[in-house]
């Protein structure tokens, strides 16, 4: 079994800004049996843990919940539903304002209710910054959904930010200091 380790995940000290540890993605994008295992992980984990699901739901204001979110909703034979800046998604949408871990304010937006006014369904969240997860939980919850879980695929634990979903069940499978 492919485990994901330290030379999968890049660090960059001060970016976006000085203070901050960047842990970068890309090599693991770049390497399909990494990406492969990445997915089967996360499907694996999906399927044991959620006997019924109906999306996934992706943030995808900076397109990580694209390369994720997409290619697992595939595996699952499920939909995927993003979760945008606001003003990219036509038509009507909901939105939510919300703060990053930067301190800087980003709008996000959901295209309208993606259940069309039907209840009970479980979308998932695939989510790597608890600013943007927290406003997505708080959108989708306007929305009527459930939601099942936080997923992500990196989490920084100095950021706390389980802590601050508001008891909503969370998974990790990488975790940094």
């Amino acid at each position: 079994e492919l485990q994901l380790h330290v030379p999968r995940c890049r660090s960059f000290p001060d970016f976006p800004e000085p203070g901050v540890l960047f842990r970068d993605i890309s090599p693991l994008l770049k390497d399909p049996v990494a990406f492969r295992a990445l997915i089967d992980l996360l499907e694996d984990h999906v399927r044991a843990s959620f006997p019924k699901i109906d999306f996934i739901v992706g943030e995808c204001l900076d397109s990580r919940g694209f390369f994720i979110g997409t290619p697992l909703a595939q595996r699952l034979g499920i939909g995927f539903v993003p979760v945008r800046k606001k003003g990219k998604l036509p038509g009507a949408t909901e939105s939510i304002s919300y703060s990053l871990e930067y301190g800087k304010a980003r709008p996000g937006s959901s295209r309208g209710s993606p259940w069309g006014g039907q209840g009970g369904l479980n979308p998932m969240f695939l989510l790597p910054s608890t600013g943007t997860m927290r406003a997505a939980c708080e959108l989708l919850k306007r929305l009527k959904a459930e939601i099942l879980e936080c997923l992500v695929i990196i989490e920084l634990k100095a950021l706390k930010g389980s802590e601050k979903l508001d008891s909503i069940p969370f998974y990790s499978l990488l975790q940094y200091d």
